[in-house]
């Protein structure tokens, strides 16, 4: 036979025979063998990518999990757990007894991908030194005392967005809008403010800044993307040869603009209490002060992180009243009866109000702002997780929609229902509340939970004593959504009607 046909049929089979060999050894020898899951899903990591790609993995591992249990295998070198408390604690708690000084380090591959500028933000370190030096510097912009000193920020845009959705009133009895467009609008505005000094000025002009189209054009729906060129670098190579690495390179404009924002705030004497105020206190001390690379890759993640997941819980929210009537109108009468005017509505005053925050708290199981795992790499040796011997060098995570909806959780977990988290109810008290974790779990968790629950439940608050609302037809089925790490959110559409008093 000639040599030519020989090397080609052998270089068709060689990689077949490979790859063949490698789905069945993934399936039955590997290590993670014993764990259940899809067979498909543990031969390859080609139907995770598909799914991630497609915006279809969330959902695809909740029904894992509702087939397998508590713990699913959904890639070859991947577990995904749904165990409660014991979970969260095992995988992001800290334990002396673990490596890394008591934590597991994080899986870089899979979620956390450094800024543009190759300069790790406080989300993506991937050692707990860097983290512990970033988090001890940015913690006092999101203490207690720094929020305190933010309120009159916050107020400022709350009762702005009260303006304008009145402002879109007039004239009619009612105004039609996508509250989703408006939550982005705020929220952003908020943290442009406390990050570079300087409003986005969304609410201002009604529109989306630039910047924030471009995140909202392409840039979410990247962060899947871009996890699969991580996962198959040569991928990365042939989509760049072929013009297609669009997402980074609109993430690369993104940190640009960020920079110049943060490095124009920096030029400013002012001791207003921002985060840049707090950030720059310690510059030039190598041990607690952030460089100004680092500086733009915290502001330029924490416009992100603080904005659009925020906004989504607002939204998120607000469907489900507007989904359940009885809810809806049992808010309207704990914020209506209490306030005679918005400048009685204020952050010391929604703590101390119970279904409100039931109902936001609902909203975060429900539908949590960011539905999937926070990945973390088993440390040598293997360890423990929820009582299963996990081998090496596994990544680990807590799904957070499938933990939110699991029956070993939830009495009727894929229902909404506020009052489960009110203190008292006997019916719920079956739920394994500390499941559900919106913020992560542990030394790493989110450094901005105190700002966030703050900002909800203003702005819900505010919006729900201004206005009576109605769910248009064709938001009926909004939460039907695909999701690329974070939700991809189609406009919520309703009317607005100011309350007349």
């Amino acid at each position: 036979m000639n040599s030519l046909i020989v090397l080609g049929i052998a270089s068709i089979l060689l990689p077949i025979i490979y790859n063949v060999g490698r789905a069945f050894y993934n399936v039955y020898l590997h290590p993670l063998s014993k764990f259940p899951g899809p067979k498909f899903m543990a031969a390859s990591r080609i139907p995770y990518a598909w799914h991630l790609y497609h915006g279809t993995l969330n959902a695809t591992v909740h029904e894992a999990h509702k087939k397998y249990g508590e713990v699913v295998r959904v890639a070859p070198n991947e577990l995904s757990f749904t165990s409660g408390e014991t979970a969260w604690e095992d995988i992001y708690g800290l334990h002396p007894s673990k490596t890394s000084k008591g934590q597991w380090l994080k899986d870089t591959k899979l979620f956390y991908q450094p800024a543009p500028n190759g300069v790790a933000s406080i989300i993506g370190q991937p050692t707990v030194r860097g983290h512990a030096k970033h988090r001890r510097t940015l913690a006092h912009a999101f203490s207690d005392k720094a929020l305190r000193e933010q309120e009159g920020i916050l107020q400022q845009y709350v009762n702005l967005l009260i303006i304008r959705l009145n402002e879109q009133c007039e004239g009619k009895k009612k105004a039609t809008l996508d509250m989703v467009k408006w939550y982005n609008f705020i929220t952003f505005d908020i943290m442009g403010d406390l990050a570079f000094g300087e409003s986005f000025h969304s609410l201002d002009n009604r529109d989306y800044h630039p910047f924030i189209a471009m995140i909202f054009q392409g840039a979410v729906q990247s962060i899947g993307y871009n996890i699969i060129m991580r996962i198959y670098p040569l991928l990365k190579r042939v989509s760049t040869l072929l013009g297609l690495g669009v997402p980074e390179a609109k993430r690369r404009e993104l940190l640009q603009f960020a920079s110049n924002k943060v490095d124009d705030r920096m030029s400013l004497e002012t001791t207003r209490p921002d985060f840049m105020f707090y950030a720059t206190k310690h510059q030039g001390n190598e041990d607690i002060g952030l460089t100004q690379p680092e500086l733009h890759s915290d502001m330029f993640i924490l416009i992100n992180a603080g904005s659009e997941t925020t906004a989504t819980t607002l939204s998120g929210a607000t469907y489900f009243l507007l989904k359940h009537p009885e809810k809806l109108k049992r808010l309207q009468g704990e914020i209506r009866s209490r306030f005679n005017s918005l400048d009685e509505i204020t952050i010391e005053a929604v703590n101390s109000m119970p279904y409100l925050i039931a109902v936001l708290q609902e909203g975060l199981r429900f539908y949590p702002p960011v539905p999937t795992g926070f990945p973390r790499k088993v440390p040598a040796g293997g360890d423990r997780i929820s009582g299963y011997e996990v081998p090496e060098d596994t990544s680990v995570y807590v799904s957070q929609y499938a933990t939110n909806h699991s029956v070993r959780n939830f009495k009727q977990p894929d229902e909404w229902i506020p009052e489960r988290w009110l203190e008292g109810n006997k019916e719920f008290a079956s739920d394994n509340r500390v499941a559900t974790q919106p913020f992560s779990y542990g030394p790493r968790n989110c450094i901005g939970k105190n700002l966030a629950y703050a900002e909800m439940r203003l702005i819900l608050a505010k919006v729900i004593w201004s206005f009576d609302w109605e769910l248009l037809p064709e938001s009926d089925n909004w939460i039907k959504q695909r999701v690329f790490t974070l939700w991809k959110k189609p406009p919520l559409m309703m009317n607005l009607k100011p309350v007349v008093r």
